[in-house]
């Protein structure tokens, strides 16, 4: 089961007080040099994601246990890496864990390797179709397993009557066991932001075409002859 709130009305207590239950939340990077507009922009939606967090903490119970993608070491080795990774998010996590909760390994190192080395090569644009196909199909798999590996490490370690907090990022295709209640934490920045990010992708694309359409033909003859 899965609540969006922000945009449904909250659940009652009554009705969520028993069984397992998992925060999502959505996972955003700033990048290396990020644009001052979007830093600030990203900034206040952390803030929101903590104050929702909160919310279901409150009306809900408390986070006992983390999760956080790209991470496949617990307690402080873990949280050591969160905080190269995702500095924002890491001010979430480090609370809770200094409040008592744990943070558990999530991913298995050589899956994510393995699983972003096949995402580098769709990304050199193949001419080969057949080898794309096998990349493709490469890359895909990995990914299920990927998957998998993270789902059973999330039902291997939340209690029966457990509460997790999970960091992934959208489009992740996670099948929940059916005894999870999910929680999906959507702050009104995540529309913002997604919003910024399509037209700032357009803008750079225009801005690209344009710099290409000013530039001066190339004589072949004048470069053979320099």
């Amino acid at each position: 089961m899965s609540e969006e709130l922000g945009k449904v009305e909250k659940p009652s207590v009554e009705e969520f007080s028993q069984g397992r239950k998992l925060y999502l939340v959505p996972l955003l990077y700033s990048g290396a040099e990020p644009p001052a507009e979007y830093v600030e922009k990203l900034e206040k939606y952390w803030q929101q994601v903590e104050e929702q967090v909160r919310n279901l903490e409150t009306k809900l119970g408390q986070v006992k246990t983390i999760y956080h993608e790209l991470i496949s070491l617990g307690g402080e080795e873990g949280c050591a890496m969160i905080e190269q990774l995702n500095d924002r998010g890491y001010r979430a996590v480090k609370s809770r864990v200094d409040g008592g909760a744990t943070l558990e390994a999530t991913e298995d190192g050589d899956l994510v390797a393995e699983f972003m080395d096949w995402g580098r090569c769709l990304a050199i644009r193949l001419q080969s179709q057949k080898a794309f196909t096998k990349v493709y199909e490469s890359y895909t798999a990995a990914g299920k397993k990927r998957n998998e590996f993270i789902i059973e490490r999330i039902n291997g370690t939340l209690g029966s009557d457990g509460i997790g907090l999970l960091f992934m990022s959208e489009g992740h295709q996670l099948q929940f066991p059916s005894d999870i209640q999910v929680f999906y934490v959507s702050p009104p920045a995540l529309d913002e932001i997604k919003r910024w990010l399509r037209e700032f992708s357009a803008r750079s694309a225009k801005e690209a075409a344009s710099i290409s359409d000013d530039e001066p033909a190339t004589d072949n003859n004048e470069v053979e002859q320099s």
